[in-house]
């Protein structure tokens, strides 16, 4: 089972890989959760965000997004998107 989501996990990651163009190739498969929500929350396309939803499960992103948000004063996500999946996970996902 574990094995299917990492393949499933790199494929996802694989297939979207312009979007981590700051990662080099070799460290792709290293890319951390957090960074990972980040990176297609921000940039994502629509699909790309609801493919990321069927693969990491809308809790988990929920989880990792909030993990990254809350008590900080500073967030690496845009302010439209922050306050959007802000609102979006507390209706969809708590």
């Amino acid at each position: 089972m574990v094995l299917n989501f990492e393949r499933k996990l790199a494929t996802y990651i694989e297939q979207r890989k312009a979007l981590f163009w700051s990662v080099s190739p070799k460290k792709k498969s290293e890319i951390s959760p957090t960074l990972l929500v980040e990176t297609i929350l921000n940039y994502g396309s629509l699909n790309d965000i609801k493919q990321l939803f069927e693969v990491l499960g809308l809790k988990e992103c929920a989880a990792i997004f909030f993990a990254a948000t809350e008590n900080r004063s500073r967030s690496n996500y845009f302010p439209a998107i922050e306050n959007y999946f802000r609102l979006y996970f507390q209706r969809h996902a708590r």
